[in-house]
């Protein structure tokens, strides 16, 4: 399997790569829009090549703790679904994040609340990025806006996952999830020996033979020890959010207004930039690429030069709380956005954009 250009959907590209990099086992659950993940990966049979284990489990609930298992004995496992499944698992996502466990979580939002609709959506922001289940936890979150960075970034999820013993999540929406793109597949490389994880992640439960027992839990009855457990937990978010902030910034370095979008917002927002620059008007992009950690101080830093801020997104409005922190009120934000699965055309991006802006 050598690098090779193909056409495929970003679900697709997901299953392929995690086949690639050597993943060991995903545990899944099929609902629309990215059951294809599911089925490409029993349509490509890993374990007759690679040995990786694919597992349609029988709910939601079970999937994540079946990740829970294999995160524990330090193996490179992973889940998808969309977000009603996404919320099912938030119980057991809090459960690894609280035992300090890699993994790599998949969600390609659709519309809600509910059962909503089938048709692409990013209401799912709010969950994503401020814990999702109960307690202080944090998720890494990757938000792609093509189909080659949903296969670029399951080597890189599991990559921040292991780098912070910390579940790491591939955020996209319908739209990447079912588009078609040429993609480039990364390298094959085989899974991991028995010897290399347990040099790789000595606190895994791999066998205690010549050492004391690893213990995987997230339970701890003594509140002074829970407590310094939490601190620990909150130290190292700390240390994600100062070195692990990604984002594009495309034309912004003379933009006087500038629109903040992440995923397919983002691809609509850079064909508006570019409608609104041949009338004149010079405006910027900003793409996140880390939704958690945010990149408050690039998007700050931004905000100094430009008048004002539109944030696109699908949703009735999420992520621009965070924008609305990270430039502390001194310029004007505001934003735009589209419900129940309609995704808006660049044209009314940049009427948004005059009309809350530029009046």
């Amino acid at each position: 399997m050598a690098e090779e250009v193909v056409l495929m959907k970003g679900n697709e590209a997901i299953a392929h790569a995690a086949i690639r990099i050597g993943v060991d086992g995903y545990f899944g659950y099929p609902i629309t829009p990215q059951s294809e993940v599911l089925e490409t990966l029993a349509e490509q049979k890993p374990w007759e090549t690679t040995g990786m284990v694919v597992l349609q489990a029988e709910s939601e609930v079970a999937a994540i703790n079946m990740v829970y298992g294999g995160a524990g004995t330090g193996k490179m496992v992973m889940t998808s679904s969309s977000s009603p499944g996404v919320s099912l698992k938030q119980e057991g996502i809090s459960y690894i994040a609280g035992a300090e466990l890699p993994c790599l979580i998949v969600n390609v939002m659709r519309g809600g609340p509910g059962l909503g609709t089938i048709q692409p959506s990013q209401a799912d922001y709010f969950q994503t990025t401020k814990g999702g289940g109960h307690g202080d936890y944090r998720v890494i979150a990757l938000a792609p806006a093509s189909v080659q960075e949903m296969a670029d970034f399951v080597k890189l999820g599991f990559d921040l996952a292991f780098k912070y013993r910390n579940p790491a999540m591939i955020l996209a929406d319908g739209v990447i999830g079912q588009m078609m793109e040429k993609v480039v597949l990364p390298e094959p490389k085989p899974r991991r020996t028995d010897e290399e994880i347990i040099e790789q992640c000595p606190w895994a439960s791999t066998g205690c033979k010549g050492r004391k027992p690893n213990v995987i839990t997230s339970l701890e009855l003594d509140p002074a020890v829970m407590e310094q457990r939490n601190i620990h937990l909150q130290n190292k978010y700390a240390e994600i959010e100062a070195n692990e902030r990604r984002c594009e910034e495309i034309e912004c370095e003379d933009a006087e207004y500038m629109i903040v979008a992440f995923g397919s917002c983002a691809r609509i927002a850079q064909k508006a930039m570019e409608h609104a620059r041949e009338e004149g008007i010079k405006v910027g992009l900003f793409r996140p690429i880390t939704l958690w950690p945010f990149p408050a101080p690039e998007i700050a830093k931004r905000a100094k030069q430009v008048k004002g801020i539109l944030v696109v997104e699908l949703n009735s409005g999420q992520m621009i709380e965070d924008v609305k922190l990270a430039v502390e009120c001194n310029i004007p934000v505001h934003h735009f956005g589209r419900l129940g699965g309609i995704v808006p055309d660049p044209d009314e991006v940049v009427d948004a954009l005059k009309e809350k802006l530029i009046k």
